[in-house]
C-alpha cells in the first residue's frame, strides 16, 4: 500500500472556505501586483542570485513574473489566459488548473528552474505539484517558492491561514521534502525587518 504523503497533517488542512471551481474565481483578469515594491524587488534579486537564465517555468503565474532579467525562455502556467498574454517575459503560455490536475504538461527534465511566487498557499495538492516540479526539472535545476503574508483568504488552504507567518517557511520546506527529488530545502526571510510586506523563500536543487 502506497503511503499517504499527507499523513500527519490535520484533517481539512488543505481544504478551502471557497470550494467553487478555481476557474470561476480566476475568470476576471487581475492585472495588479499582490505584494509591495520591496517584496517584488526581493523576488527579482533572489532569481538573479540563483542564476536563472536558461529555460524556466513560472507556476501559477500572471501578467508579471518579477525577474530582474528574464530568462531566455519562460513558460508561464496559470489560470487566466488574458493575464498570461500580458506577461512580457513569457515565451510560452499554458492555461492549466493544478488543483484539478496537479500534473504539469511539460516533458521530463525540460526546464532549468521552477519558480512559484505568492501562490503556494492556494494549492490543495501541493506535494503532487512539487513532485511534478522535480520531474520537469533538469538535474541540478532550482526550485524557488516565495510567499508573503497576503492572500485571498477564501482560496488559501485552511492550514495556511491557521499557521503563523513565521511557520510557513518550515511548512513549505516539509512539502518539498515529502515530494522527494530535491536537496534539503533552504528557508530564508529575504526582506529586512521593517514596514512593508515580508518575503520568504524556500529553495532547493533537483
Amino acid at each position: 500500500m502506497t503511503p499517504d504523503p499527507y499523513d500527519g497533517f490535520p484533517p481539512g488542512f488543505f481544504d478551502r472556505d471557497d470550494d467553487r471551481p478555481d476557474d470561476v474565481f480566476y475568470a476576471p483578469p487581475r492585472l495588479v501586483t499582490h505584494i509591495d515594491d520591496r517584496a517584488i524587488a526581493a523576488v527579482g534579486a533572489l532569481y538573479t542570485e540563483l542564476g536563472i537564465t536558461g529555460r524556466a517555468l513560472d507556476l501559477m503565474s500572471s501578467w508579471v513574473s518579477h525577474f530582474e532579467q528574464p530568462p531566455a525562455e519562460l513558460v508561464v502556467l496559470g489560470m487566466n489566459a488574458e493575464e498570461l498574454a500580458a506577461n512580457p517575459a513569457a515565451t510560452e503560455r499554458i492555461v492549466h488548473d493544478l488543483n484539478v490536475d496537479p500534473r504539469i504538461p511539460l516533458p521530463d527534465a525540460d526546464v532549468d528552474a521552477v519558480v512559484c511566487c505568492v501562490s503556494v498557499d492556494y494549492l490543495t495538492r501541493p506535494i503532487e505539484v512539487i513532485a511534478e516540479a522535480a520531474r520537469v526539472l533538469r538535474p541540478g535545476g532550482v526550485l524557488a517558492v516565495t510567499f508573503s503574508n497576503r492572500c485571498f483568504p477564501t482560496k488559501a488552504v485552511r492550514g495556511w491561514l491557521a499557521t503563523p507567518d513565521e511557520q510557513h517557511g518550515p511548512l513549505v520546506a516539509e512539502l518539498v521534502r515529502r515530494a522527494g527529488g530535491f536537496t534539503e530545502p533552504r528557508v530564508e526571510l529575504r526582506t529586512p525587518p521593517g514596514p512593508g510586506d515580508p518575503l520568504w523563500a524556500v529553495t532547493a536543487l533537483r
